[in-house]
């Protein structure tokens, strides 16, 4: 479940509207084909609900119901890294090697440049208000309908030198209990364990989810999520990576005791196994697609 009071203004809404939640803009829809809600902090999806066949009941996106204050980041729903994932900060911007972790897009300020809006769904363009990087740009499109969700984070090089880009759609999906989630379609994909240094491992059958756990998977395979009430397929574009994080009883000081099981982290992602080079005007699209399996 999503925090009441973004759910009771979802309530209050009737198609899209723009307003303020826990300091924070944010835009919301509440059509015949589902819920959906999106921070301007970030372009961050929030929460989908959709109302096709099968989609009813549960939110598809888990959001914690303690959100950090602004200007600190929302946890949950689908967090843009960039232009890094991680601490793969990149010279030309930060020769310390210093900037925040997993980027500078999560906390920074967006604005909706246009939605197309259809009885199917709608598709929402959003890009940042400030410059974020003297040689990059980025922009996301959101697209939301009552099968699906998919999220595309496009990167481009505006510069005249090629750049190393890395980042993820950071997507905490809402399960019954992480613990009794299984994840198929990884088999046989080499990893690294970052709980274990970053040593090497080989995923063998389906993933089963019993505890911590942090890895990036040299895979770029759509993936099923089952936590036993629900199936989720998880489809990516552009990415070599895929990383699945869950912190057991380590949880974060923004997440309750009791809501620490009812996520799961598995995202597409260009990490270290998969940094982009972009060579002067040239794009890249890391994408995201969650539907019913």
């Amino acid at each position: 479940m999503i925090p009441a009071s973004l759910k009771n203004l979802l309530n209050a809404t009737q198609g899209q509207r723009s307003t303020h939640w826990e300091g924070r803009e944010v835009v919301l829809f509440n059509t015949a084909w589902g819920e959906l809600a999106i921070s301007l902090q970030g372009a961050q999806v929030l929460h989908f609900l959709p109302r096709g066949p099968g989609g009813e009941g549960t939110d598809w996106l888990w959001l914690t119901p303690t959100p950090n204050a602004c200007p600190g980041s929302i946890r949950g729903g689908i967090p843009l890294c960039w232009p890094w994932f991680g601490d793969e900060r990149y010279a030309d911007e930060t020769p310390d090697r210093s900037g925040p972790f997993h980027g500078l897009a999560r906390n920074a300020p967006w604005r909706l440049e246009a939605v197309d809006e259809h009885e199917e769904g709608i598709e929402a363009h959003l890009s940042p208000t400030l410059r974020l990087h003297s040689q990059l740009t980025a922009r996301v499109v959101i697209q939301a309908n009552a099968q699906r969700l998919h999220v595309e984070l496009i990167s481009e090089n505006i510069g005249h030198e090629p750049l190393k880009v890395s980042g993820a759609l950071h997507s905490y999906l809402s399960v019954s209990d992480a613990h009794q989630c299984r994840l198929e379609g990884l088999a046989g994909a080499r990893y690294l364990d970052k709980l274990k240094d970053f040593s090497e491992g080989e995923q063998q059958g389906t993933l089963a989810i019993r505890g911590a756990i942090d890895r990036i998977y040299h895979s770029n395979q759509a993936l099923l999520l089952n936590d036993g009430q629900r199936s989720l397929r998880i489809g990516k574009q552009s990415s070599d990576s895929t990383v699945v994080w869950h912190p057991a009883d380590n949880l974060p000081a923004d997440i309750p005791a009791d809501a620490g099981r009812h996520f799961l982290c598995v995202e597409a992602a260009n990490t270290r196994l998969d940094p982009v080079w972009l060579v002067p005007d040239a794009q890249h699209l890391l994408g995201t697609t969650l539907s019913l399996g």
